[in-house]
């Protein structure tokens, strides 16, 4: 005996409608850093208001946790990652084909979408170090940021504007965000520097789990790094926004950006941007480094690339270009 299965009209069409919506939906992937910076938070926050659409647009996106911008800018160019957050200085550098992109080039195929959040330099110390300006690291045990990292780069820059270099330390560890905060409070290092927006939850943490200070990054030094690096500008990390630390602290750092390749199509990068700015105050509200940006300041500060058609595209209807 055969069984006869009988399949109505209408299911068989909603079946291969839904099936068609299936294969038709695209996945992008969104590169970030640590899970503790501000990076991955914000990469979750647009991805977030990315797939609340993604049944009207087609487009589901992937946050990914990287080892940072280097990192992610490389990947774009692999084309391993579709988007990704990377420092200002990053993006300029990878554009240019300089210092850490040296041996690869310039990548002319880097786009812009905006830019999100500043990011000031963490210099991290012990309160028994005795550390109480960059000069002061000479001799001792630091993290310079994992390899791959905006924060090695900027360690580097720190140290030679200081009239230091990694062989000037005691020991010049390259530990993630998530490793630095154990190693500071463990008393396996004297200082940690850390490139990130504000607040972040590896400082609190290590500002709540140890006696650690955020030590002034100022003076003639950096007057020159800033005046030679125009990828960056001074910043202050506001007083009381860390446990233990009541005054203001003077920094300087670059801001975060979301980058991509030409390579994307204009009508998904535009999807990414729309969804970020229809609804700009939900997505301001996803993080306290995100909660004081505008659209002026997004589309302009920090960016090097070229803009992607598809953000010039979203722009321009908004009458912002």
């Amino acid at each position: 005996m055969k069984l006869k299965l009988k399949f109505p009209g209408a299911f068989l069409a909603a079946f291969f409608a839904l099936a068609g919506a299936a294969s038709a939906q695209q996945f992008v992937t969104f590169g970030t850093a640590g899970v503790t910076g501000v990076y991955y938070p914000a990469g979750g926050a647009i991805c977030r208001l990315v797939n609340l659409g993604r049944k009207d647009h087609g487009t589901r996106c992937l946050v990914e946790a990287t080892g940072g911008s280097v990192q992610n800018v490389n990947a774009i160019r692999d084309n391993t990652l579709d988007f990704a957050i990377v420092q200002s200085d990053i993006q300029a550098a990878s554009l240019q084909g300089s210092g850490s992109f040296a041996a690869e080039g310039p990548d002319t195929e880097l786009r812009s979408l905006f830019s999100l959040h500043a990011e000031p330099m963490h210099l991290m110390a012990r309160a028994k170090a005795g550390i109480k300006s960059p000069e002061d690291l000479k001799g001792k045990d630091v993290n310079i940021g994992n390899p791959g990292s905006g924060t090695l780069v900027m360690a580097d820059l720190l140290l030679k504007y200081s009239g230091l270099s990694s062989d000037d330390l005691s020991l010049a560890a390259d530990l993630s965000s998530t490793e630095q905060v154990p190693a500071l409070c463990n008393d396996k290092l004297d200082a940690s520097i850390w490139v990130a927006g504000l607040p972040n939850a590896s400082t609190q943490e290590a500002v709540s789990t140890c006696d650690v200070r955020l030590v002034p990054i100022a003076g003639d030094a950096i007057d020159k790094l800033l005046a030679e690096n125009p990828a960056y500008s001074a910043a202050v990390i506001p007083g009381g926004l860390y446990q233990g630390n009541p005054d203001d602290v003077p920094t300087w750092g670059p801001r975060a950006t979301v980058v991509t390749s030409a390579r994307m199509p204009e009508e998904v990068v535009y999807t990414i941007v729309a969804a970020v700015f229809d609804n700009l105050e939900d997505f301001k509200k996803l993080h306290p480094a995100l909660d004081r940006l505008t659209p002026q300041e997004m589309i302009q500060e920090g960016l090097t690339a070229d803009l992607h058609p598809g953000a010039l595209k979203y722009y321009r209807e908004q009458g912002w270009l």
